[in-house]
């Protein structure tokens, strides 16, 4: 449920009209509604009630620094992949004993930054990687808190480029070799191994990928048990589907009841890191449609927005409800809604039935909080959108529209070309 709805015939997003925010902050720009993301979170997290668990937000699918806050002050932790969501995190105000810090990329640089800080753990997903958290813990004289990333060759349903658990995916340690690892990083002075992370894959439909993931964890920490390796936390990753247009994925009640029938009897601490179930159908896209153009019975429909500030349609060929902000009760057209970026890539949908519209009209894409401005750019020198968060009757700009003046400050000019 999200609280994006029509009232006489105009879109609201909670108590505020669509068109109101548009003359307000120009276009494109991303509305978030505070009401969604509020219930989404709550009813995530209520759903593990009856374990001791711990919901760490996916900093990834939607990273400003607002959304952030909210989340910490719901109670949230969160995952992160960088440094720069790291710093992010601290300067929402996250514990940082309430971070895990993901990703098969880990600069030493960011290593030591997430030991300074006093994260919660780090998900280790190489033998290398292992190897250097240990030296720089040694360096700084600290004890690094692990947990090992399994990949358990679990196919997710989803679509490849967001598919994790496979053998032929970057992420994590075979599961078949972990025990090795987790007996060589037990005897490593300056290592607490704490946990087992998993994560399967993104926009996941479907239980059994998860529940098949969670026996093979199981299995793992009875063996680890076996060998005197005691854990305190068991990360299951995030991954839940949402409704884009067809799908049907589990409710988060669903999800945790059949959780909890294989992990309760562990004894840990259930570390989840949701992120598109929270924030995917919390926000949209607000475009206005610049120009209609019609080539040997193809129709186009220009908007102000491109790939550059939603790329999901380009990248994964994702769907997105396009809604009218005022429905006008127009006869409807099946026509291609682009942007005015430079690739034939560059649309948001191709072929799609909707009602007629005309320059200066505004359309809203649907869904689009998660992985919407956190992947978006400035191809084409084009300054990045506003972002609105709306509360009630309310709405306020939570990051500003950039500038030209902001796309080339961090440029410099050699003296020898001036």
């Amino acid at each position: 449920m999200h609280h994006f709805y029509y009232r006489n015939g105009e879109l609201y997003a909670e108590s505020v009209p669509i068109n109101e925010i548009a003359k307000a902050v120009g276009t494109p720009c991303y509305i978030y509604s505070h009401a969604t993301l509020t219930r989404h979170f709550n009813v995530f997290n209520d759903a593990f009630s009856n374990i001791p668990h711990l919901i760490c937000y996916s900093v990834k699918a939607n990273s400003n620094l607002a959304i952030l806050r909210l989340m910490a002050r719901m109670g949230a932790g969160m995952d992160i992949v960088s440094g720069g969501e790291l710093f992010c995190a601290l300067k929402a105000g996250v514990s940082p004993d309430k971070i895990v810090f993901s990703g098969v990329g880990k600069t030493k640089e960011e290593i030591e930054y997430a030991l300074k800080t006093g994260i919660l753990m780090f998900n280790v997903e190489s033998e290398q990687e292992l190897e250097l958290i240990h030296s720089c813990a040694k360096a700084l004289k600290k004890s690094a808190p692990i947990a090992i990333r399994v990949n358990p060759d679990i196919d997710p349903k989803t679509h490849p480029y967001i598919s994790t658990g496979l053998k032929r995916d970057k992420f994590g340690i075979d599961i078949n070799k972990a025990e090795v690892l987790y007996k060589r990083a037990a005897s490593m002075p300056y290592l607490h191994v704490i946990g087992i992370d998993c994560h399967i894959g993104s926009q996941l439909t479907l239980l059994a990928p998860f529940l098949e993931a969670i026996k093979q964890i199981k299995d793992l920490y009875n063996a680890l048990k076996k060998m005197g390796i005691r854990l305190n936390y068991i990360d299951i990753g995030g991954g839940l589907g949402i409704p884009y247009h067809e799908e049907s994925p589990p409710h988060p009640y669903e999800y945790a009841n059949a959780v909890l029938k294989l992990a309760k009897d562990m004894g840990c601490c259930l570390i989840l890191e949701p992120g598109r179930v929270i924030v995917g159908n919390a926000g949209i896209l607000l475009t206005k449609m610049l120009y209609f153009k019609k080539i040997e019975g193809k129709n186009f429909i220009i908007v102000d927005a491109g790939m550059n500030d939603l790329i999901r349609p380009s990248l994964y060929k994702a769907y997105h409800a396009i809604w009218p902000c005022s429905k006008r009760g127009r006869p409807s057209i099946v026509a291609d809604i682009v942007g005015p970026i430079c690739e034939s890539g560059d649309f948001f949908a191709r072929d799609r039935e909707i009602e007629m519209t005309y320059p200066g009209e505004l359309l809203a894409i649907m869904s689009s909080g998660a992985y919407g401005f956190s992947m978006s750019s400035n191809y084409n020198s084009r300054p990045r959108p506003a972002e609105v968060l709306v509360k009630g009757e309310r709405f306020w700009i939570i990051r500003d529209r950039e500038s030209y003046e902001n796309l080339i400050s961090l440029n410099r000019i050699p003296q020898w070309l001036r």
